[in-house]
């Protein structure tokens, strides 16, 4: 059946609300990623750190969008008249869903390959010498032990966040089509 302005306004909202708080939580989750660990790993620029640098950037901006796409669906949720908005959240809701996708698979590809490499690129800045001597020491700017597993455990935390932030994008896109009438 079609949905009344109100109940419109109602999914609008939520979807906003999930939105606006899954962005944050993703933007905040690469934050701690970067912060921790990949600051110390990108600048080795071998193929492998650069995909976590890369991926990690995309996820930056994949949760900004979504954070857009949230705000724009709150104020959509308000005003549903113009149809500037609409098309904005269309655009938003559109760009969000694809570019969450995109970080979902780069961070399953970064899994992999941290799995594959048993997190060596992520142990680089470690010298070999300095793991087995002691779990922190000077030569590393973290501890060895945790940063494999802590590194991975933010990770699936990502992807969990992105998996959602794909699904209530999508559903705002198709909310935004059946105002636009499309």
């Amino acid at each position: 059946g079609h949905l009344d302005p109100g109940s419109h306004r109602k999914v609008l909202m939520k979807t906003g609300l999930i939105l606006l708080i899954v962005g944050h939580l993703s933007f905040i989750t690469g934050a701690l990623v970067h912060g921790t660990v990949l600051r110390f790993v990108v600048p080795a620029r071998d193929a492998t750190s650069l995909h976590y640098g890369v991926t990690n950037s995309a996820s930056v901006i994949a949760a900004l969008l979504t954070i857009s796409c949230g705000i724009s669906a709150l104020l959509l949720s308000r005003y549903l008249g113009p149809a500037a908005f609409k098309w904005a959240l269309l655009a938003l809701s559109a760009g969000s869903s694809l570019s969450c996708l995109c970080c979902l698979l780069g961070l399953l590809v970064a899994v992999g390959l941290t799995l594959g490499n048993q997190g060596r690129v992520l142990l680089a800045p470690c010298s070999i010498g300095s793991i087995a001597l002691a779990p922190v020491s000077r030569e590393c700017p973290f501890d060895p032990t945790r940063v494999y597993s802590s590194t991975l455990s933010l990770w699936a935390i990502s992807l969990l966040l992105e998996a959602v932030a794909i699904f209530f994008s999508i559903r705002c896109l198709l909310l935004t089509l059946e105002l636009l009438r499309l």
